[in-house]
């Protein structure tokens, strides 16, 4: 599952590269959902938003997923309120320990190169691990982590975009390339621990 919340479509559009890599394995179903929004829709018009068809997943969805990958924009270091207001009321999933043992990992999007974009990887990851997830990131594995020739997203904790200030920047080929690379670096691991709870060796 790949779950976000977007207000000008970057995370959105990351969100559509993540669930890409992730289908590129073969048998992976993907769904992707956003959280509900918080802010009124003349709110939404009025800072130009985008209008944003997908449909809004509730907190009992997670639990039939082998793995849930977070999207959110870095609100000062943070994930954004609607995707907190989202975890707040995962207290039931918390308290059966449904999520234990599923793979989780986020991206986000900042405003500027040094928004605060790891500080709001890093600290959206920990949710995660009181909710007993498997955290993972976006290794070196990944070429593009060491691009230094443009303005990209992304560090060791996740995929990312820069979104600019007002919004006005897309993200570049290297940051939708982190996002596939992340969603498939997922569905990998997620398959591996499901086969390793099934008792099938990998060269089966």
């Amino acid at each position: 599952m790949i779950l976000y919340y977007s207000s000008w479509g970057h995370v959105r559009a990351l969100a559509q590269a993540e669930a890409e890599g992730a289908r590129s394995l073969p048998g992976t179903v993907v769904d992707i959902r956003r959280v509900p929004e918080l802010v009124p829709d003349a709110v939404r018009r009025a800072e130009g938003y985008d209008d944003d068809p997908t449909p809004v997943a509730n907190p009992a969805d997670l639990e039939g997923y082998d793995a849930i990958i977070f999207g959110t924009p870095a609100r000062f270091g943070l994930m954004a309120g609607q995707m907190k207001a989202f975890f707040d009321r995962l207290g039931g999933l918390w308290s059966r320990n449904a999520l234990v043992g599923k793979v989780g990992a986020v991206f986000t999007a900042s405003g500027t190169q040094h928004g605060g974009h790891e500080a709001a990887l890093l600290s959206t990851q920990i949710p995660l691990m009181h909710l007993g997830m498997v955290v993972i990131g976006l290794p070196y594995s990944f070429e593009g982590q060491s691009s230094g020739g443009a303005i990209i997203g992304g560090a060791p904790y996740g995929a990312g975009t820069v979104a600019g200030g007002e919004g006005e920047r897309v993200p570049g080929e290297i940051d939708f390339a982190g996002a596939r690379f992340q969603g498939a670096h997922v569905a990998r691991v997620a398959r591996q621990l499901a086969m390793a709870d099934l008792g099938v060796s990998q060269a089966a």
